[in-house]
């Protein structure tokens, strides 16, 4: 059976969109963490491949592909986060997810002048990225509980907390394994052993 032509030109457009929409989160990504808040929307559209009337269908204003990327990057983290679990021992994953969760800060450090300007600053806000970090590691923190592993009386908070912690401090260290040493410190904090 031959398939409607009409129908197969309404589902080309929205892969096509996505698939545009995907190229211009990446270059933007990359331009505001490399460029910052002076990254052109000119050169970002470019580099997606795409016109920039498409870059303002998709995103009609800088802060809103600012958040967009925000978000975009906070969901990948989460998202790979949560493939640790089944596969790893809970200190690991977790310790794994710290390192993603690293990079996801260390990318937003690169965009903090962009994430700043105009209503871009409500963008980890309107992301809720505290309380979907926190329910990030909750499962690592049951699954050592679980198993013995973990100590049972640190909240999912109380480990997101001391994250943030670890990335305020060393925010501008120039010893780049600090970080590592000090999330290794969070996770053996929370060992039974």
């Amino acid at each position: 059976m031959n398939a409607d032509p009409a129908s197969t030109r309404a589902r080309r457009p929205r892969a096509d969109a996505a698939r545009n929409r995907s190229a211009i989160l990446h270059a933007a990504r990359e331009a505001l963490t490399t460029e910052g808040p002076d990254a052109s929307l000119e050169g970002i559209a470019r580099a997606a491949g795409v016109g920039i009337g498409t870059l303002y269908r998709n995103f009609p204003t800088r802060e809103d592909l600012v958040a967009a990327v925000y978000e975009n990057e906070l969901d990948a983290v989460l998202d790979r986060g949560a493939s640790l679990l089944p596969t790893e021992q809970p200190d690991v994953a977790l310790r794994e997810f710290m390192r993603l969760y690293s990079g996801f800060i260390a990318t937003k450090r690169g965009m903090a002048e962009s994430l700043r300007a105009g209503g871009a600053r409500t963008a980890a806000a309107s992301a809720q990225t505290r309380q979907r970090v926190d329910a990030a590691v909750q499962p690592f923190l049951a699954a050592g509980i679980e198993r013995g592993l973990f100590r049972d009386d640190v909240s999912a908070d109380d480990v997101t907390a001391a994250m943030v912690g670890v990335f305020l401090t060393t925010a501008e260290s120039t010893d780049s394994a600090q970080v590592e040493r000090l999330l290794d410190l969070v996770v053996r904090g929370l060992t039974t052993a």
